[in-house]
C-alpha cells in the first residue's frame, strides 16, 4: 500500500476473486491477473468499431486494464486472477499442493493443469502433455513452473535476492519469426561495456512487434556467423526478450551481404576502445552516454528509488547542464527546473520532496547506487553489513574475505573506491545513510543463544512479524514457517492454534513477548 499503484478498488471486479472466504486466519493469497484469449479479441473488437487503436498483446492489455481508476471500465474487460502461492498464512498444512487446494476450495481458480510428480520422468511426461495442448487453452502460457512440494524444505532451500531456490521455469518452445538483419546498432552501458543490438525488419510475433534484438557482443556475432542483410531467425526468448537464432538462407543472399565490424572508437564519445576478454570497453569516464546511464540506474527503483526522476527527466536535465554528475542531484533547486518545459509548480515540488526525501537511505541501496562493476544487491548488502560506513577504507583483501565476494569483485569495488573516494565522501555527507551492521555473535557472547536457532511465529502479536523475523535474524535466528522437529523456538501470540499444539506434542519451547523480550534484553546486557 505504500509503493506503486492502488488497484484495489478493481479486486471487486475480477473474475476468480470471491468476495468472501470461510477461512478466518489471516492469510497472504499471491497471483497473476490475466485476460482470456477470447476476451483480448473481443476487447480489440470493440476498440475497432470505436475506431480506437487496437491492443498489441493481452500481457499489456491486462497490466493497462488493472490499473484503470473506474472500475467499471476494469470489469468490461473481463480480468481474471489465478493464485500461484502464498505469502503469510497459518495453515497448518505442510506442502504447497495441500495448501493450495484450501484456497482453490475457497472460490479460487486453480490453474489449466496441475500435477504432483515424484521424479524427473513424471515431470517430463507433464510437460510434453502441457506442450500438446497449450494452444488450445483459454489463456496464454510460456512455460510451467516445477516448485518443490514439502515447505520444511523451501525454507531450507530459501531464496536469491530475485529468485526462490525451490521453483524453476520450464518454457515451452519459442515461436520462430524470421525477418532481414538490416543494421547493427551501438549501446555503452553504464560501466563503459560496448553491447551490439540487431535493428530488424518489424517482425509479429505473438503479438508483440519486434524491431531489436540482443547481440551480447561480438563473439556471439562471429560465433553465429551473422552479417548485414542476413535473413535470420529470431525469437523472443522466455517470451520477453528478443533473440536472433541463426541465419538462414546465406548462399541465396551472398550479394547482399555486408560484415559486421568490431568498432574501435566508442559510439558516443570516439575514445579508443579496451578489448577485455570478450567485452569492448570505453574506458572515458566522462562519456556522455556512460554518465548518463549511471544516473539513470542511480536514482532507479532498485537504488535510491527517487520518485519522478526518470529516463526522460534526467536526459534533459543532463542535455541542460543541470546535473553534470550524481552530487548535481541533490543541489538542484527549484529556479533550475521552473523554465524547462513541462514542469510546473507542483511538479518541481514534487521532485524537490523526493530526492530530499532520499536523505538517510540504507547503505546497502547506496552502495548498489554506485554503479561499481560486478557489485549488485546482494554484494552491497554484505559489505553493508560487514563494514558500515567504513567500507571506504577496506581492502582488497578484507572485501574478498567476505562470504559471496570473490578477488574479481574485491578488486573491482577497491578500484572504484580508490578512483571515485571524494566522490563517496561527498555523497556520505550529503545522504547521511543509515547503516545495520551485523550483530557480533561470538560464542563468548551471550547473544550466542539465538546463533543457529530455528523460531516459527504464530498467532496475533503486537508487532509485525516482519520486524520480529528481522530483529531475530539479525541475532543470528533463522525463522521458518512450519513446525519440526528442528524447531527450537516457537513464538506465539493470542490465537496462535494448531503449531501450538504442535509445538507442546513436540515438547518444543514456547514464547511470548515478553519471554522473547527479555531473552533479547538479557542477550544485550
Amino acid at each position: 500500500g505504500f509503493v506503486g499503484e492502488d488497484v484495489t478498488h478493481n479486486a471487486r471486479v475480477i473474475e476468480g476473486i470471491p468476495h468472501q472466504i470461510q477461512l478466518k486466519a489471516l492469510i497472504e493469497i499471491r497471483g497473476e491477473v490475466l485476460i482470456r484469449k477470447k476476451d483480448f479479441e473481443q476487447v480489440n473488437q470493440d476498440r475497432l468499431k470505436q475506431g480506437l487503436e487496437l491492443f498489441a498483446n493481452a500481457r499489456n492489455t491486462a497490466s493497462a486494464s488493472l490499473r484503470q481508476l473506474d472500475s467499471a471500465m476494469t470489469k468490461r474487460r473481463k480480468l481474471l486472477f489465478l493464485p500461484w502461492g502464498l505469502g503469510f498464512n497459518n495453515l497448518p498444512h505442510q506442502t504447497s499442493y495441500e495448501k493450495m487446494q484450501v484456497i482453490y476450495q475457497q472460490g479460487f481458480l486453480p490453474p489449466p493443469k496441475i500435477a504432483l510428480c515424484q521424479n524427473i520422468t513424471k515431470i517430463q511426461e507433464v510437460y510434453q502433455e502441457f506442450v500438446k495442448v497449450k494452444n488450445n487453452l483459454e489463456i496464454l502460457l510460456d512455460g510451467m513452473v516445477i516448485k518443490v512440494n514439502d515447505e520444511n524444505l523451501q525454507q531450507a532451500l530459501g531464496h536469491t535476492v530475485k529468485y526462490p531456490r525451490f521453483a524453476a521455469a520450464y518454457k515451452f518452445p519459442a515461436v520462430e519469426k524470421s525477418t532481414i538483419l538490416e543494421a547493427v546498432q551501438l549501446q555503452v552501458g553504464r560501466t563503459g561495456v560496448i553491447t551490439p543490438v540487431a535493428i530488424v525488419q518489424p517482425v509479429q510475433i505473438e503479438g508483440v512487434t519486434v524491431t531489436k534484438a540482443s547481440l551480447h557482443n561480438f563473439d556471439e556475432i562471429k560465433r553465429k556467423n551473422l552479417y548485414i542483410n542476413d535473413k535470420v531467425l529470431i525469437i523472443r526468448s522466455g517470451d520477453v526478450i528478443p533473440k536472433i537464432v541463426k541465419a538462414i538462407d546465406q548462399d541465396n543472399r551472398k550479394n547482399l551481404l555486408k560484415k559486421i565490424q568490431k568498432p574501435k572508437y566508442c559510439p558516443d564519445c570516439q575514445a579508443e576502445l579496451l578489448e577485455e576478454d570478450i567485452l569492448l570497453k570505453c574506458m572515458n569516464l566522462q562519456c556522455r552516454a556512460r554518465v548518463l546511464n549511471n544516473l539513470i540506474y542511480f536514482c532507479s527503483k532498485s537504488c535510491l528509488n527517487i520518485e519522478g526522476l526518470g529516463k526522460k527527466i534526467l536526459e534533459l536535465l543532463y542535455s541542460k547542464g543541470i546535473i553534470k554528475d550524481l552530487r548535481d542531484i541533490f543541489k538542484l533547486k527549484y529556479e533550475d527546473l521552473q523554465d524547462l518545459e513541462g514542469f510546473k509548480d507542483k511538479k518541481i515540488t514534487k521532485l524537490l520532496a523526493a530526492i530530499s526525501a532520499v536523505n538517510g537511505v540504507s547503505l546497502t541501496r547506496l552502495i548498489n547506487a554506485l554503479g561499481i562493476e560486478h557489485i549488485g544487491e546482494v554484494a552491497a548488502k554484505s559489505i553493508a553489513e560487514n563494514f558500515g560506513l567504513d567500507f571506504v577504507n577496506k581492502t582488497k583483501d578484507e572485501f574478498a574475505a567476505l562470504d559471496g565476494l570473490g578477488d574479481e569483485m574485491a578488486a573491482s569495488i577497491t578500484t572504484f573506491i580508490h578512483s571515485n573516494k571524494t566522490l563517496i565522501d561527498e555523497l556520505m555527507l550529503t545522504l547521511k545513510p543509515t547503516e545495520s551492521l551485523k550483530q557480533d555473535l561470538d560464542s563468548t557472547d551471550n547473544q550466542a543463544i539465538f546463533k543457529g536457532k530455528t523460531f516459527v511465529i504464530t498467532g496475533t502479536l503486537s508487532q509485525d512479524r516482519a520486524s520480529i523475523k528481522a530483529s531475530l535474524e539479525s541475532l543470528g535466528a533463522t525463522c521458518s514457517s512450519s513446525i519440526s522437529s528442528k524447531t527450537d523456538y516457537l513464538l506465539a501470540g493470542e490465537k496462535a492454534g494448531s503449531k501450538l499444539a504442535k509445538a507442546k506434542a513436540l515438547s518444543i519451547e514456547i514464547l511470548s513477548e515478553k519471554d522473547l523480550q527479555l531473552l533479547i534484553n538479557q542477550k544485550i546486557n
